[in-house]
C-alpha cells in the first residue's frame, strides 16, 4: 500500500493558532483550490498573481462585499509549502466572532473544514516528512521544558530517522548474505559465515534494545520526571515540597499520619520539567485509610524516575523501610530510578543529622543531603542534584537519541524479538529462508516507526490525536 492512495485532492481549513481571543488569529487554507477559495473572500492583490513565499495586505469581504477584518494573506505554493500543496495563511484579528465568520466564509468558498492533524497527515504524505518526523511535531507543540523541546527538534530534523534507517540497512544488508547463502548453497562458496552473521545480528539487536530502553528516560523527560518524596511520617517531606515549589502546597503538621495520599504539583529546574508527588509516611499502622496511603507511597516510588528519602535525624532510622524503599527503585523491567537521600532538620541538631547521613551512606552506598526544609537551607544544593539526576537520565540516550513515543517503544519491543530470534536460529543453524522470515519482520517493526508501511488505520490513530490546525 503506497501513501499515493490516502492523498486528498480537495482543500481544507482551520484555524492553527490557539483557541480563544488574542491579538491576532491564524486560518490555514491547504489544497490545490487554496490559493482560489481564498481569492473569493479577499479584496487586495489578486493571490493568483502573487508569488510563493510572499505576503500581501488586504481585506476579507462577505458574500454582500462588506468588510469582515483587515488581513493579511501569505501565499505558498507548492511543493514550497508546510503540506507540500498550495497554501494560503491568513492573519486576522484574534476575535472569536472574525475567526468563525473568516471559517465560514472559506467552507462557503469552496473548501472544508480540516480534519484533526490533516494538514502534517498531508506534509506526511506529500513526502515532506516522515512518520515520526510529522509525530514531532505534536511533540513539538506539547514541549513544556527545554530538554523536551530539544528532543521533539532532534526528531523533527531527522535523527531520528537515520538512525532508524541505518539500522534498517543493515538489516537488508544482513538479509542480502542469507539469501545470497541460499542462492549458492549447493556451491562451495562462503559470502559470509554464520559467525559473521550472528555478529551483525548481535550488532542489530543491542541497538535496538538500546533504543527501546531508552522510552523509560524519553517519556519522563518528554511528560516530566517524575520525583516521588518519600520518607517516615513527621519526616518533612511536605515541607520540603514546599520550599521547593516555593508555595503552601502541601498541609504541614506535626500530627503523624496528615499526608494520606499522593500529592503531585510541576516545577522547572534547569532544562527540565518535575513532577513532583508528596507521598503519606511511611510507617506501622492499624488505620486503614492510613495504610492505603502508605501502600500508594510504594507505588509511587515504584513508578518515579528519581526517589527523595527524606529522613529526620530525631528519629531511629528504619532500616526495613529504607530497603524496601531501595527495593522500588531497583527491581524494575526499565531502568533503575535515581535515589537521592536527605537529612532534613539539621537546624535542630548538627551533630544527629551528621550521624543520620553517615548511617544512610551505609545503607544506601550514596552521600545524604543536609537540608533544612523549614528554613531553605540547602534547597538548592537539592535543585542541583536533580537536575543532574536528570542529566544522567539523558545521558542514557544512545547518541543522544531517546524514545518518547509509546507506539515506538512497542515496535522497538516488536523488532527486539524477531532479532533475537533471529539469532536464536543462527545458533540452531536452521534453514536460511525461515530465518529471512524473521529478518523481514524486523524491518517491518522498524519501517513502521517511520511510516514506509503506513496503512489508513495507522495513520487515521496517528493524525487523530493532533489539534486541528496542525
Amino acid at each position: 500500500m503506497t501513501t499515493n492512495q490516502f492523498l486528498s485532492d480537495d482543500t481544507i481549513c482551520a484555524i492553527s493558532t490557539p483557541h480563544g481571543v488574542g491579538g491576532i488569529a491564524v486560518a490555514r487554507v491547504s489544497g490545490p483550490e487554496a490559493i482560489e477559495i481564498a481569492d473569493r473572500i479577499w479584496k487586495g492583490k489578486t493571490l493568483r498573481d502573487a508569488e510563493s513565499h510572499t505576503a500581501h495586505l488586504g481585506t476579507i469581504i462577505n458574500q454582500a462585499g462588506e468588510m469582515v477584518d483587515q488581513a493579511v494573506a501569505t501565499v505558498f505554493r507548492n511543493p514550497r509549502s508546510f503540506t507540500g500543496e498550495n497554501v494560503v495563511e491568513i492573519s486576522v484579528h484574534g476575535s472569536r466572532f472574525i475567526q468563525r465568520e473568516l471559517l465560514r466564509l472559506l467552507v462557503e468558498a469552496g473548501a472544508r473544514m480540516a480534519e484533526p492533524g490533516e494538514f502534517t497527515r498531508r506534509a506526511f504524505l506529500s513526502g515532506k516528512m516522515d512518520l515520526a518526523e510529522a509525530e514531532a511535531v505534536a511533540d513539538m507543540i506539547a514541549s513544556d521544558s527545554r530538554a523536551a523541546h530539544r528532543i521533539a527538534v532532534s526528531q523533527l530534523r531527522g535523527d531520528y530517522s537515520k538512525k532508524i534507517s541505518l539500522l534498517r540497512e543493515k538489516l537488508i544488508d544482513l538479509a542480502s548474505l542469507l539469501e545470497l547463502e541460499l542462492d549458492f548453497s549447493e556451491e562451495d562458496v562462503e559470502f559470509a559465515s554464520r559467525k559473521r552473521l550472528r555478529e551483525i545480528a548481535s550488532e542489530i539487536y543491542t541497538e535496538i534494545t538500546r533504543l527501546h530502553n531508552s522510552f523509560a528516560a524519553g517519556r519522563a523527560i518528554k511528560e516530566g520526571i517524575p520525583v516521588a518524596i518519600v520518607g517516615a511520617t513527621n519526616a518533612g517531606k511536605s515541607s520540603l515540597l514546599n520550599a521547593l515549589l516555593g508555595d503552601e502546597r502541601a498541609i504541614v503538621s506535626d500530627i503523624h499520619g496528615t499526608t494520606r495520599d499522593t500529592i503531585e504539583e510541576t516545577i522547572s529546574l534547569g532544562d527540565y520539567m518535575f513532577r513532583f508527588i508528596d507521598t503519606a509516611g511511611l510507617r506501622h499502622t492499624t488505620d486503614k485509610i492510613e495504610r492505603i496511603g502508605i501502600e500508594r507511597s510504594l507505588a509511587a516510588a515504584a513508578r518515579a524516575r528519581i526517589v527523595i528519602l527524606v529522613i529526620d535525624p530525631s528519629a531511629p532510622v528504619d532500616e526495613t523501610m529504607i530497603h524496601e524503599i531501595m527495593r522500588s527503585t531497583r527491581e524494575r523491567d526499565e531502568l533503575p530510578a535515581h535515589l537521592i537521600a536527605v537529612i532534613n532538620k539539621t537546624d535542630l541538631n548538627a551533630t544527629k543529622a551528621g550521624e543520620s547521613a553517615e548511617r544512610i551512606k551505609s545503607l544506601t552506598a550514596s552521600e545524604a543531603l543536609l537540608i533544612s526544609a523549614r528554613e531553605g537551607m540547602g534547597i538548592e544544593t537539592l535543585a542541583e542534584a536533580l537536575v543532574a539526576a536528570a542529566e544522567r537520565e539523558n545521558g542514557s540516550a544512545d547518541e543522544g537519541l531517546l524514545v518518547t513515543n509509546e507506539r515506538h517503544a512497542r515496535a522497538f519491543a516488536d523488532a527486539r524479538e524477531s532479532i533475537l530470534r533471529v539469532i536464536e536460529a543462527l545458533d540452531s543453524n536452521l534453514s536460511g529462508d525461515l530465518i529471512a522470515l524473521d529478518l523481514r519482520q524486523t524491518i517491518h517493526h522498524l519501517s513502521s516507526i517511520t511510516g514506509d508501511i503506513p496503512t489508513s488505520t495507522l495513520l487515521s490513530t496517528i493524525f487523530s490525536r493532533f489539534c486541528i490546525g496542525k
